[in-house]
């Protein structure tokens, strides 16, 4: 099976710009464990066409983890916007100062190491230390968690199942090219055995796979059933002075965290009152403004008034035409949007 899917993944596997593909190995080319391990954090719940701009963009920006660990937090912020999850952002920033501060600038080499880490959990440094040091770990994300209940047909439902999922592919790791097939097991979830509608015909492992076999592949992995997700309310208070926008940061820890933002009531499960922080001419927005989170959707009620006065409480003043040079999450773009700025 190793040997049927390093065969296909030599001929079909994606070529990624991170990527090492073994033709180039063969060359002398080497992955950078820098650019793996931004790829590896910007693709943490966001898709490949999404965030390879961003990878890009990351790499011009900061060419090496020292010019990483010497940005502003704020700077890295701005540019991460519209990537989401921001803890990533925050810990991105926090690893690459570790990395220079304790390591001289070079990723520790061992997964062991590499865990310790912050924002670095058992994938990531499973998938750094197999492509960039060859060590033999266990590469497992969705898509291999998919393949291997499709190949084994795993009765039990995600996310009960995940440990079996995980030994499963241990099972078939390989020793002698940890990188390679690490990322093959993952291109044949993603290209090959597919969410909806897996090419099967095509796969290297079809003589193999109990689903394929049975013809009931789609019914894997078995998931147990969503609960809906619960919402939340708050109001959001737009302050405008002399074509400024008074903007405050959010605490660092927590959702958004260190992200500015305009003055909000506390996200609640119940309708929320308007409690404005300073006395003006409210207007409301004809809609409230919708976004949804990993674990709840928030409706925030806009409001936007011109003040003569700063608001209490720590914040600033930030011209219109200056807003997209803020670290500014797509939350509270929405909100300036649905004011109009």
């Amino acid at each position: 099976m190793r040997a049927a899917l390093l065969e296909w993944y030599d001929r079909e596997g994606r070529t990624l710009p991170w990527r090492v593909r073994p033709e180039d190995r063969a060359k002398g080319a080497k992955p950078d464990p820098y650019a793996i391990w931004l790829s590896e954090i910007m693709l943490q719940q966001t898709t490949v066409p999404h965030g390879t701009p961003y990878w890009h963009k990351f790499l011009r920006l900061y060419p090496t983890v020292d010019d990483l660990a010497a940005a502003p937090l704020d700077d890295v912020l701005i540019h991460w916007a519209g990537l989401g999850y921001y803890a990533r952002a925050r810990n991105l920033h926090k690893c690459a100062k570790i990395v220079v501060a304790n390591h001289g600038g070079r990723f520790p080499r061992t997964k062991a190491e590499l865990i310790q880490l912050p924002g670095i959990g058992d994938y990531t440094a499973s998938t750094i230390a197999a492509i960039c040091f060859d060590e033999p770990t266990t590469i497992v994300d969705g898509n291999v968690e998919r393949v291997m209940a499709r190949l084994h047909r795993v009765e039990a439902p995600l996310p009960k199942a995940k440990p079996e999922l995980k030994r499963l592919a241990t099972v078939l790791s390989d020793p002698d090219r940890p990188g390679d097939y690490g990322q093959a097991v993952m291109d044949l979830g993603a290209t090959v055995c597919t969410p909806r509608s897996p090419s099967c015909l095509l796969c290297p492992w079809k003589d193999w796979c109990r689903a394929y076999e049975a013809g009931d592949q789609t019914d894997y992995p078995k998931k147990t059933p969503k609960k809906a997700k619960p919402v939340r309310h708050g109001q959001a208070f737009v302050m405008l002075k002399d074509g400024a926008v008074w903007l405050r940061r959010r605490v660092e820890e927590g959702l958004l965290g260190g992200m500015m933002e305009v003055p909000t009531t506390d996200w609640i499960a119940s309708e929320t009152a308007f409690d404005p922080p300073i006395a003006a001419d409210w207007v409301r927005t004809a809609a409230p403004v919708r976004h949804v989170f990993t674990h709840f959707e928030l409706r925030l009620d806009v409001h936007v008034a011109h003040v003569k006065s700063d608001p209490p409480g720590e914040g600033r003043w930030v011209a219109t035409d200056a807003l997209g040079q803020e670290a500014l999450p797509s939350l509270f773009k929405k909100v300036l949007r649905a004011a109009d700025l």
